[in-house]
């Protein structure tokens, strides 16, 4: 008895640091994450100054006139919405965004295959050849695409007379113009997906592949059950990212073609200038580029919730 009392009294002291320890990690975890916050004060300030700010003051803009004086609500909106000009930038935007980030996404894929089965140091000196278009700055390349395109002096076309066949106005007619301006595109971004997809192959573990060919799959079947679920994430991310920007596309189209022939090649980004900055309508400008954010917002909800539901899948 006396020795139960002794171990009742000497185990209560021994058991009373552990409400204080936790304390102290809980102080611990708030300092940390305090320090953390302020740490990335710079970086949230500058992103609210660079976009969020922005993003609501041409909201606010697009609901005045053109003198910036009266409100007038969704009046933009819906006078662009009326305009044959404008359906047009839908279409022409779409055309060329979704067929740019297609092509952009075959052309990268097949790359990175070839970059994968490449071994050695020639994988790296053929990685840095194919990445030159990407890291050369766009409105150079998109100038010297420019002569290449020109209908006077074009080197394209020259090539063509040599061989006795007649020029192409390659950016005189609408949809030689579409396809030049898809095509310089397309060059400019298919190194992003290569390296993306490049880097999503080297990280399929190549037991899987090597228990397919045990079992007699072949290369088409080891494509679509191996290697499209393993990247599948990493597809939908890039084309979602690549999305984004090629509707927000403003250099090659200004450079090229300026939006022409007759409006025909005109994006948001381009007509949304045109319209704000060159016809003064400053206000009907932001209704022009905000057009992009449902589009895009809706685009993105659709693709994140599946990329999330895929990644819970695998980690349960």
């Amino acid at each position: 008895m006396a020795g139960g009392s002794t171990m009742a009294i000497g185990s209560g002291p021994a058991a009373a640091p552990a409400p204080r320890r936790v304390g102290s990690l809980k102080k611990l975890a708030r300092r940390r994450s305090t320090t953390a916050l302020l740490l990335c004060a710079p970086l949230i300030l500058l992103i609210v100054g660079l976009k969020v700010y922005p993003t609501f003051y041409a909201i606010f803009l697009s609901m005045l006139d053109r003198k910036m004086e009266n409100f007038v609500g969704l009046n933009n909106f819906i006078y662009l919405l009326n305009r044959p000009s404008f359906q047009l930038v839908i279409f022409q935007s779409c055309l060329f965004a979704i067929t740019a980030v297609v092509m952009k996404a075959t052309l990268g894929f097949i790359l990175a295959h070839l970059m994968h089965n490449i071994r050695g140091k020639n994988q790296r000196i053929w990685r840095g050849l194919l990445l030159v278009p990407w890291v050369i700055p766009l409105s150079l390349s998109t100038l010297s695409w420019w002569w290449l395109f020109d209908p006077s002096y074009s080197a394209f076309n020259w090539t063509l007379n040599w061989f006795g066949f007649d020029s192409i106005p390659f950016l005189g007619t609408t949809w030689n113009a579409r396809i030049a301006v898809i095509v310089v595109n397309t060059w400019f971004g298919a190194p992003f997906f290569m390296i993306m997809y490049l880097a999503a192959l080297k990280s399929v573990p190549e037991q899987l592949y090597e228990a397919a060919a045990i079992d007699g799959a072949s290369a088409w079947q080891k494509l679509v059950f191996i290697t499209l679920p393993m990247m599948r994430n990493i597809i939908l991310i890039t084309v979602l990212y690549s999305l984004i920007v090629t509707f927000a596309d403003f250099d090659i189209v200004r450079i090229l073609t300026n939006g022409g022939p007759q409006d025909s090649t005109h994006l948001f980004a381009t007509y949304a200038f045109n319209v704000g900055i060159e016809s003064g309508n400053i206000p009907r400008g932001a209704s022009v580029s905000l057009f992009m954010f449902p589009i895009l917002a809706t685009l993105a909800f659709f693709v994140l919730r599946d990329v999330l539901k895929r990644s819970k899948e695998i980690s349960t």
